[in-house]
């Protein structure tokens, strides 16, 4: 059994980590409002704008959005891994890294791992891949300490720049999409080439489709989506990085409660531990006492 030194000293060490582990609890708390206000506010626009694009690139010419809708044969891919910069968020970090890899053996299983690269957004998945063979592509591990959209503009302008150079024949992005605070989805989508836009059919009897819009376009459809699109890719990564800041916190909070749970159950044992171990000291010091009283008693 151990003694009361040590068991009190456990129990001052628990009690120490559980107060820090509620601390980050209440901080990713604050965190998670403000980044899931951020992300609510974002999803609408990012969805309208996608659905404007398509709308527009459904009457349009190939030649107008071949820049990045141009579908090639495989050969290099880029992979975008969105991660956290700091870890204590459960398995948050640990399902995009899973994420990735069931992409590469579903999807990319026959290309040879010099021809897959990774960027990296986050510090984690910087020196996750940074320890393995992948090809890295930039340095995006400050993202996340001043996140706004000119941040992240520069990781999507590379992503971009590489595809239209023919340095990667397909973008995919790989990211924990924020449901609630406890539930975390892995997602992967596809950012370049451009997906083909689905026609929706319209039900008899109702109002026109929106692919049916005529626009009035100043001063020219091509014109306008020639902006429309890059704007529309550095939308869809900037929203990612949101889902995925939303998700990062929410996990960390979910983490940090069950810390603080799991602490209180162990100080609880500990404290039985110290109680028994307390009680069964006192019993052997009474013991040898009346030991000690019975020898002296018969010495007489």
């Amino acid at each position: 059994m151990a003694s009361l030194k040590e068991v009190r000293s456990r129990i001052q060490s628990v009690s120490s980590t559980q107060q820090i582990t509620k601390a980050m609890k209440m901080v990713a708390a604050a965190k998670l409002r403000r980044a899931q206000d951020n992300i609510i506010r974002m999803r609408p626009y990012a969805q309208r704008l996608t659905s404007i694009l398509a709308n527009l690139t459904r009457t349009t010419t190939d030649e107008v959005v071949s820049e990045y809708g141009q579908v090639r044969d495989v050969r290099r891919v880029l992979i975008i891994a969105i991660t956290s910069d700091r870890g204590l968020a459960g398995a948050f970090n640990a399902n995009v890294f899973k994420g990735v890899n069931a992409l590469i053996a579903e999807r990319y299983a026959t290309l040879p791992q010099s021809n897959i690269s990774v960027m990296a957004i986050g510090k984690k998945a910087h020196d996750y891949y940074g320890r393995r063979s992948f090809a890295r592509v930039g340095d995006y591990t400050h993202v996340f300490a001043q996140l706004s959209f000119d941040t992240v503009r520069v990781a999507a302008e590379a992503a971009m720049r590489g595809f239209a150079e023919g340095s990667y024949d397909q973008v995919v992005m790989v990211y924990n999409e924020f449901k609630n605070v406890a539930t975390q989805v892995i997602q992967t989508e596809q950012l370049l080439p451009l997906l083909p836009a689905e026609v929706s059919a319209g039900t008899p009897g109702t109002s026109a489709p929106e692919n049916s819009i005529d626009y009035i376009f100043e001063p020219s459809k091509e014109d306008i989506i020639q902006t429309l699109i890059p704007q529309s890719l550095k939308i869809q990564l900037y929203k990612a990085v949101l889902e995925s800041n939303a998700s990062e916190h929410g996990a960390r909070m979910t983490a940090m409660d069950k810390a603080t749970d799991n602490a209180g159950e162990l100080l609880k044992a500990l404290k039985l531990t110290y109680n028994r171990t307390r009680q069964a000291a006192i019993t052997t010091e009474i013991l040898e006492i009346v030991g000690g009283a019975e020898a002296l008693a018969a010495s007489r």
